[in-house]
């Protein structure tokens, strides 16, 4: 690249549209944290550091996969109902409800089967994009209205109360003062990053998402990529549904992962990665993901009532795809 050329690029990076988009959400994080060491008593302490980190967690596991299928030009408004789906299933198999005595293998059960039970209906959604080539938000529509609807059938609409220590570490247990949710949290992060970054299936993600009628003719599987994203988005969903259920000591399926995809997709958007795809920045939807609670706690401790703090949080998702769109000009 010559001179010429690289002056306009860094005369377009030094644009506050695309400053704004580059450390927007990390200067407004480090703006709330600011503010709450003023304002709030003991913010700063381990207790609240680690009500923060399990607020969050179950965020950054959906927002994780969620971020994995907006790269490719997707979207998956069917997480939170499918993170229902999973967390009625797995109370049903540990209390042995399905035919399969209590005891260790409920147990292991409880964890695998409703993981795959979800996957086989990302698997769906995946299908309906590719093989029916129906618009994504219309396809994973379907399970949005549908998943919930299952999980309510299952459990007759009722509340599923119990007391299973090996099941609720994943939610309630930590390990060196750790909590398990928030290990599991990372670990997922680190290994989606490792994906997109260092596999041969993360640049085929990226591919897609960048310009798929080039990615075709390169011999990239566009539909088995394509499938497999939401596949992933399915499984993350499933994990963070036995997550919530494992934390609250109960299963309510008209209550778990409810309004989860717009936390997701909101952290997506505020994030970094571009919503029309081709890129995937992990760690600005974790950073966007912990200002989500951080935001909503802030506005309550404030006296702002919690139905104007959701228009906030929506008002700052319309600024941050506004951002991307200048930054995206030039």
């Amino acid at each position: 690249m010559t001179l010429a050329t690289e002056a306009p690029a860094a005369k377009r990076n030094l644009r506050p549209a695309a400053i704004a988009s580059r450390y927007g959400t990390f200067l407004a994080f480090l703006a709330l944290v600011v503010f709450n060491m003023v304002v709030t008593p003991n913010f700063l302490s381990l207790q609240t550091l680690n009500v923060n980190l399990t607020q969050v967690a179950t965020i950054v596991v959906v927002a994780t996969g969620m971020t994995l299928v907006i790269a490719t030009g997707g979207i998956d408004l069917s997480v939170g109902s499918l993170m229902a789906v999973a967390g009625a299933l797995a109370p049903m198999l540990f209390m042995g409800q399905l035919g399969i005595p209590p005891g260790p293998l409920a147990l292991v059960l409880s964890f695998v089967l409703p993981v795959l039970l979800v996957m086989a209906f990302g698997w769906f959604n995946g299908m309906l994009v590719t093989r029916f080539r129906i618009q994504p938000i219309i396809a994973t529509l379907v399970l949005f209205i549908a998943g919930r609807g299952i999980a309510q059938v299952a459990t007759n609409g009722n509340l599923q109360v119990f007391k299973n220590d090996a099941f609720q570490f994943v939610g309630l247990g930590r390990v060196f003062g750790i909590p398990a949710q928030v290990i599991v949290m990372v670990v997922i992060v680190l290994a989606a990053d490792w994906l997109v970054r260092r596999t041969a299936l993360g640049r085929q993600i990226l591919a897609v998402g960048g310009n798929e009628k080039a990615a075709r003719l390169a011999g990239v599987p566009v539909v088995r990529v394509k499938t497999l994203v939401y596949v992933l988005s399915a499984a993350l969903a499933g994990v963070a549904g036995l997550i919530v259920v494992a934390r609250n000591s109960a299963s309510d399926a008209n209550l778990v992962g409810l309004g989860m995809e717009l936390d997701a997709i909101a952290a997506v958007a505020g994030g970094g990665t571009l919503l029309s795809g081709g890129q995937a920045d992990l760690y600005g939807t974790v950073l966007r993901a912990f200002l989500i609670p951080l935001l909503r706690s802030t506005l309550l401790a404030s006296g702002v009532p919690a139905a104007p703090a959701l228009i906030v949080k929506a008002g700052l998702i319309i600024v941050a795809v506004y951002i991307q769109q200048r930054a995206a000009r030039g």
